[in-house]
């Protein structure tokens, strides 16, 4: 499993309107609100924060997900929508069950099963709204550990009367324990009715704690594995799904997740990149050949999981676009060779800052992946901490790649795990 929960964590709010059955709504695909944590929609909204802090906060967040893609144990014992960020950077509201119960939870593209805390709980991490009881749900089960369900779902035990137990634990500490079930899930979709989808696997997690907010109740896993959402849709969104993530400076607007036909990218400017399989098959893998700053091209040669091929993750919950030592050091040194301002100090990992008092001229930045050149704009490698500072947004990190989510801003991003691409196309997200 995986991932601090920060940049990319998405809440699918839904509401009582008549429902549309996954069947009809992906014969013309649909779409969910992505709301980001920060964003005056989400229940983790602090209106203390100014704008700075909350830039602040994602940053460190995005070096606290790092832990999340390094998970200590998993030991045994067509359609969008709206998304909003937590210890991921954007949250979900679902609801679960019949009658349908709402809940709000972390929407992560590195990790895979879905779980929410459920009654009765021996111990559960604080948590504001009631729990998911799911003795009150009329199409609620359990699966038995011989069961294709219970294999499907990584790191499943068996217990004593032989009912399928999963255990998830992740590498800041947090853990979820419980039984492996089934039940329905819908999704409010911002171009129609309500989706729903039956049948689907999930955790309902009778033992769990951690780094996770009291305005949650789980996660929804947006990953590559068997047990994740975009894998139990598969063909009824014909492998698709994208997101078009606003900046910083639209934190008052939502973001949208899409899937199936509405979440194909085309167009002119389209760029496609090879998604590389590797494991954990829980992450996106692209391959990095090189950036550019100007006219000067930096390969990347580092192979941080092992190999040339699948060599960066690319995460919608982390905030910076985190590479290996060396390779950093020469990207900072040829950005900082082209910047005519003085730099300052920082917060702690964000290590080339400048004084933004007076304005500056950022140099053209674009991203190698195979097959696909992504240039970037300013808001994508430049972020204002305070109103005196601002800071590039690619940070060091040892032996490990990730490509974040202030890099795909104002990008549609879109990705087929059928083919097995993911697309970018440079996008105006308040307009999408």
């Amino acid at each position: 499993m995986a991932a601090i929960v920060s940049l990319f964590a998405f809440v699918f709010a839904i509401v009582g309107l008549s429902n549309l059955s996954l069947i009809q709504a992906q014969k013309g695909g649909f779409s969910v609100e992505l709301i980001h944590r920060d964003s005056p929609k989400s229940p983790l909204y602090n209106h203390l924060d100014t704008t700075y802090n909350r830039v602040t906060n994602a940053l460190r967040r995005s070096f606290n997900r790092v832990h999340r893609f390094k998970p200590t144990s998993v030991s045994t014992m067509e359609a969008e929508a709206d998304v909003i960020a937590d210890s991921g950077e954007y949250l979900m509201n679902i609801s679960i069950g019949t009658p349908a119960f709402d809940i709000v939870a972390i929407a992560d593209t590195g990790s895979d099963l879905i779980w929410t805390q459920c009654k009765p709980c021996s111990q559960c991490f604080p948590q504001n709204a009631p729990l998911f009881d799911p003795t009150a749900s009329s199409t609620y089960k359990t699966f038995s550990c011989r069961t294709s369900q219970c294999g499907d779902v990584e790191g499943t035990s068996c217990s004593s009367n032989g009912s399928c137990q999963y255990s998830v634990s992740y590498g800041d500490g947090s853990y979820s324990n419980g039984e492996v079930a089934a039940d329905t899930l819908t999704l409010d979709s911002t171009t129609g009715s309500p989706v729903v989808i039956p049948n689907v696997i999930m955790g309902c997690g009778h033992d769990n704690d951690g780094s996770f907010d009291e305005n949650t109740s789980g996660i929804i896993g947006l990953g590559g594995g068997d047990s994740s959402l975009i894998s139990q849709l598969g063909s009824t969104i014909d492998g698709k799904f994208s997101y078009c993530l606003l900046p910083f400076s639209e934190a008052g607007n939502s973001s949208k997740m899409n899937f199936g036909s509405d979440a194909i990218v085309s167009g002119n400017g389209v760029v496609s990149t090879p998604l590389t399989k590797q494991s954990p098959q829980t992450f996106y893998f692209l391959t990095l050949e090189a950036i550019s700053v100007g006219t000067n091209r930096i390969n990347f040669t580092d192979k941080p999981f092992g190999t040339d091929q699948g060599n960066i993750i690319i995460d919608s919950g982390t905030t910076l676009t985190l590479l290996p030592d060396d390779f950093y050091s020469e990207l900072e040194s040829a950005v900082s060779s082209m910047i005519n301002a003085t730099k300052v100090n920082g917060p702690e990992g964000l290590n080339l800052c400048y004084d933004a008092t007076i304005e500056f001229a950022v140099p053209d930045i674009t991203v190698h992946f195979s097959g696909a050149d992504v240039k970037l704009q300013p808001l994508n490698t430049f972020v204002l901490i305070s109103e005196t500072v601002a800071c590039f947004t690619f940070s060091p990190l040892p032996n490990f790649a990730i490509y974040g989510n202030l890099a795909q801003m104002n990008f549609l991003v879109g990705y087929d795990t059928i083919k097995q691409t993911v697309s970018f196309k440079s996008t105006d997200c308040s307009n999408n």
